[in-house]
């Protein structure tokens, strides 16, 4: 149990300093990075306590994208938007903020690069929920700002 409480403190000591994202949105990816682990760590199966497997940016992502329609269905987009998360840099962020604050840990290889382009929102949230006819429809344009 002293593990959460750590987490907790240290995400409110990240949101203090960064207030970009919700607080819930931090505990949203370390629950995909659980899912990451199990999906892809070797043998597919549950890590070890004292080794947790190591996920790249890109199946982080992944694990994000299946466990946010999952949990959230047609509403992902809207919670994600709440939380201040438009794209996939932004999970970028929140990984390297709890990198920065010991919360997760990181090889040499790992970058906030890792997490660019990894998918449109769009596509990946919003369009599985879409009539068909709606669904072969192309992205709705952006808004200008």
């Amino acid at each position: 149990m002293q593990t959460q409480i750590n987490f907790e403190e240290g995400v409110e000591a990240i949101i203090s300093r960064d207030a970009r994202y919700a607080r819930d949105a931090y505990f949203f990816v370390r629950e995909a990075l659980d899912v990451a682990q199990r999906k892809f760590g070797k043998g597919g199966g549950k890590p070890a306590k004292d080794r947790p497997t190591h996920v790249t940016g890109q199946q982080l992502l992944e694990a994000i994208r299946a466990h946010a329609l999952e949990q959230f269905g047609p509403l992902t987009l809207m919670v994600l938007e709440e939380w201040g998360i438009r794209r996939g840099e932004d999970f970028g962020e929140i990984v390297f903020n709890m990198v920065e604050s010991s919360l997760l840990g990181k090889t040499d290889k790992d970058s906030r690069e890792d997490f660019k382009g990894g998918y449109d929102f769009f596509e990946a949230f919003r369009k599985p929920y879409l009539p068909k006819g709606k669904a072969a429809q192309s992205k709705p344009a952006e808004p200008v700002s």
